[in-house]
């Protein structure tokens, strides 16, 4: 079966996380990505390491399958005038520049839709092509600070946190996706192309969601609650007689269950626990008596007659044990590929599972400059004067 993308071209030339993760999903859905690299030291990502394997970094390894990797020099006017024939010939263009970088090479959005008017740029920022901040360059350690993230995030009476994975990128490049596939729909329907405008700032806002919601509609700022939920209760971790359980009770029929399974059913009539805006207001009082009960069996006994009632609950693995699970095994979450300079390539699967245009795993995640001769031979170029744009540094 052909991918959903078959026949669109991808030419990525962002580095590190949210552009690369969006290509990767693009690449995944069937499209065909050139990422373009840096003629010299290539996406910075090869280097973040350890682990390595045979020379390849895990982390440059996670976002770059089904891509081909071509090196360019954009600072000279060749690399220039070749990016410019692959944009010509591309659907989609994406780049994660410091705002006007591509404008001044002569390769920005207005500049190069003359020649491709069905063009589609997706412009990846830290902070978005306008505003105060519009210069500046953005990490995701940084928005995660900026955008009040971390300010949430960790226990109430200790120092804020990052969230474990740059989420901040992982939003923005499922964000550029989501936008990428509403332009493409907007160009079959108009021939028209388009330029998005993407910041992780933006994104990391908007998926603030409840948390942001909460404050816009009392005033309250939001404080760090650890495990605990703002706007539900029971909803946390539990120590249990031998480990912890999260159990996430989210309604007034599921709390019936739990507490019916702790062998106190009567809690879910008292008038202070009966719904759930109350059970937020006691929220110290009912964890108290829930923590008292969960602590005299096991962990694994109270997740099976918690399963059994329907009650939402599950361990606190670790990435080994999440690997070992047997649903993350069933649902194909770990993906094997051939790799010329690794045996039996392990990479984390896609969540995405179509039924008529499944996702293929069809490159494995190119090695520096693998594909650069091929890519210019298809643009015209011949031994020759491939030879002479090596000699001159500009691949």
């Amino acid at each position: 079966m052909k991918g959903a993308l078959d026949g669109i071209r991808i030419l990525d030339t962002s580095r590190v996380l949210a552009g690369p993760f969006c290509s990767m999903i693009l690449g995944d859905l069937g499209a065909e990505v050139i990422k373009i690299e840096h003629y010299a030291s290539g996406d910075e990502t090869r280097g973040w390491g350890p682990p390595f394997v045979n020379g390849e970094s895990a982390y440059y390894l996670c976002a770059n399958r089904n891509k081909q990797s071509m090196t360019l020099n954009l600072k000279s006017e060749e690399g220039k005038e070749i990016f410019a024939k692959l944009a010509s010939n591309s659907d989609v263009v994406i780049q994660n520049f410091k705002s006007g970088t591509l404008e001044k090479m002569g390769l920005g959005y207005s500049q190069l839709k003359v020649n491709n008017p069905g063009m589609i740029m997706a412009s990846i920022t830290g902070f978005g092509s306008t505003g105060p901040y519009k210069d500046l360059p953005g990490y995701d350690y940084i928005i995660q600070a900026m955008s009040g993230l971390m300010s949430i995030t960790g226990e109430p009476d200790g120092s804020p946190v990052k969230v474990g994975v740059a989420i901040a990128d992982v939003l923005t490049g499922l964000y550029t996706c989501i936008g990428i596939l509403a332009a493409l729909r907007h160009r079959n329907e108009t021939g028209e192309g388009q330029e998005i405008d993407i910041s992780l700032l933006d994104c990391q806002v908007s998926s603030l969601i409840n948390v942001a919601s909460n404050y816009l509609c009392s005033g309250a700022i939001p404080k760090r609650m650890g495990n605990r939920h703002p706007n539900i209760s029971p909803y946390q971790v539990f120590k249990t007689k031998d480990g912890e359980l999260v159990i996430a009770v989210g309604n007034d029929q599921q709390f019936k269950q739990f507490v019916a399974v702790l062998g106190r059913p009567e809690l879910a009539e008292m008038e202070e626990f009966i719904h759930n805006e109350q059970r937020l207001k006691n929220t110290d009082k009912l964890i108290a008596i829930c923590e008292e009960l969960l602590s005299k069996k096991p962990k694994n006994e109270w997740k099976e007659r918690l399963d059994a009632a329907g009650v939402p609950n599950g361990p606190i693995n670790t990435i080994a044990e999440m690997f070992e699970d047997p649903q993350i095994k069933e649902r194909e979450m770990i993906v094997e590929m051939e790799h010329p300079l690794i045996d039996k390539l392990q990479l984390t699967g896609s969540p995405l599972k179509l039924s008529q245009t499944p996702v293929t795993m069809r490159r494995h995640p190119p090695m520096f400059g693998e594909h650069t001769e091929t890519l210019l031979e298809s643009i015209g170029y011949n031994s020759e004067e491939i030879s002479s744009l090596k000699q001159k540094n500009i691949i």
